[in-house]
């Protein structure tokens, strides 16, 4: 059965040649063109949009398309080529620009691809926003305008620099590099591995980089999970390396490795970078509802607070631009620092675990060993909207006396654990995320909810 294109909060995503194609991204260009003219201060204003791609061969074809798009509306493109997601974000800011594309599938094996939207500030359209440019898309109704006010094309080479300069500024880069760090890095031939590379030889890391050629060809499942991750735990042993990093295509995600050569999980990721912005000052966090519980005990150590929010960076990501907080991201290795850019960004992750390594004098074995963890289990499994409404309802019965959590689906928080029910926003399944003190309290938590699918589905 062929699979539906994507269109959704977090942009347009499908099977490239099948459902994907250049028509499709052309216009899909063109919607977003027309939002951003529809929300122009003066007639007179000329808009510009910075478009950056991952390394995959279909990047370049998706890429031409949406410029085109753009143009054909009268919006100035300015070309980034091959740049992570966090580096669009970053440029968009540096130069003032409407608004943003990335053209990327992230994690999605090699035959998808798709269209990442960034507004002016950096962050992905809020739900009103983007369903008015689906609407645009589905309506095709373009301005298009005159061969003088097409917009033109420009190049700008500058996102590597311009972003390792933030990350660094953020961290005492002399204190790093005085550690001489020993780093396997794993970019799983997307687009992090240059500008990674050069960041980590700029403070000072002796770098072992494998699968860094951006050829779009992944070396193993793009997804940075500790299955994924085999051959670069091999090579942080055969080593002898300090750590071991591991991204996903668009550089958005990082997993680490610990000296042994143990994939933590990327639920330590921002767990790890809580750590040390905690041990610095007290403060607001943001995360999802489907993130490890580790975050709040950080903070709660810190006297800090954990605000938690619907799944989604974008959600994220605006709640931590209202509240002023200062660390967030989500348990998918997704690190924000606002100082930086208010989107998920590995090298910021990268960054602050190396310099909670340099100011605490200890391996990431020993920090994950003070961080007090859970036993988390994540599954999905068939179900569509009214099926999930009513699994939904009947857990609120059958869970009572849980704090209830409605903000997306319905998180029940439990003294020795949580329960996070909620219907995916991109296929017809329920996913069910489980964290408790030990395996057995997860155990019965989902038996209880495999329960309940059995009576609603049958």
């Amino acid at each position: 059965m062929t699979e539906q294109l994507i269109i959704s909060i977090s942009g347009m995503r499908g099977i490239v040649g099948e459902n994907l194609t250049d028509s499709i991204a052309a216009d899909y260009g063109r919607a977003f063109g027309t939002f951003l003219k529809d929300g122009k201060t003066s007639a007179m204003e000329k808009l510009s949009v910075c478009v950056g791609r991952d390394s995959r061969p279909s990047g370049q074809m998706l890429k031409s398309a949406v410029t085109d798009g753009l143009c054909s509306v009268g919006i100035d493109v300015i070309d980034l080529e091959v740049v992570t997601t966090p580096g669009v974000s970053i440029m968009v800011r540096e130069l003032g620009c409407s608004g943003g594309v990335v053209i990327t599938a992230s994690h999605n094996p090699a035959q998808y691809n798709g269209i990442k939207l960034l507004l002016g500030n950096g962050i992905a359209p809020l739900p009103d926003s983007a369903e008015k440019i689906r609407q645009y898309f589905f309506d095709k109704r373009f301005p298009f305008v005159d061969a003088v006010n097409y917009g033109r094309v420009t190049c700008n080479e500058q996102t590597d620099t311009i972003h390792i300069v933030k990350v660094l500024a953020i961290v005492d880069k002399e204190a790093i590099a005085a550690k001489k760090f020993s780093v396997v890095l794993d970019s799983v031939n997307g687009a992090g591995g240059r500008v990674t590379k050069k960041m980590l030889s700029k403070i000072g890391c002796a770098v072992s980089a494998m699968n860094d050629e951006p050829s779009g060809l992944f070396a193993h499942n793009p997804e940075p999970t500790a299955e994924s991750l085999k051959d670069l735990c091999e090579k942080v042993r055969a080593y002898g390396a300090d750590i071991g990093f591991g991204q996903d295509p668009d550089a958005d995600r990082l997993a680490i490795v610990d000296e042994n050569g143990k994939c933590l999980g990327e639920e330590y990721t921002l767990a790890l970078a809580a750590t040390y912005i905690f041990s610095k000052k007290t403060g607001k966090a943001a995360t999802n509802l489907s993130t490890s519980r580790m975050i709040d005990d950080i903070a709660a150590k810190a006297g800090g607070k954990v605000i938690r929010t619907a799944v989604g960076e974008v959600n994220v990501a605006a709640a931590m631009l209202e509240n002023d907080c200062i660390i967030g991201g989500e348990g998918n290795g997704g690190v924000i620092d606002l100082r930086v850019g208010p989107v998920r960004d590995s090298l910021v992750g990268i960054a602050l675990v190396l310099q909670l390594m340099v100011e605490t004098g200890k391996t990431i074995s020993q920090l994950v060993s003070e961080i007090a963890g859970y036993y988390m289990i994540k599954d999905k499994f068939a179900a569509d909207k009214s099926q999930a409404e009513r699994i939904i309802d009947s857990a609120k019965k059958v869970f009572a006396d849980a704090e209830i959590n409605t903000t997306d689906g319905c998180r029940f928080d439990f003294k020795d654990g949580w329960l996070h029910l909620r219907a995916s926003n991109t296929e017809p399944v329920m996913r069910v995320i489980v964290e408790a003190k030990n395996q057995s309290i997860a155990r019965r938590y989902i038996d209880a909810v495999l329960g309940i699918r059995g009576q609603i589905l049958g």
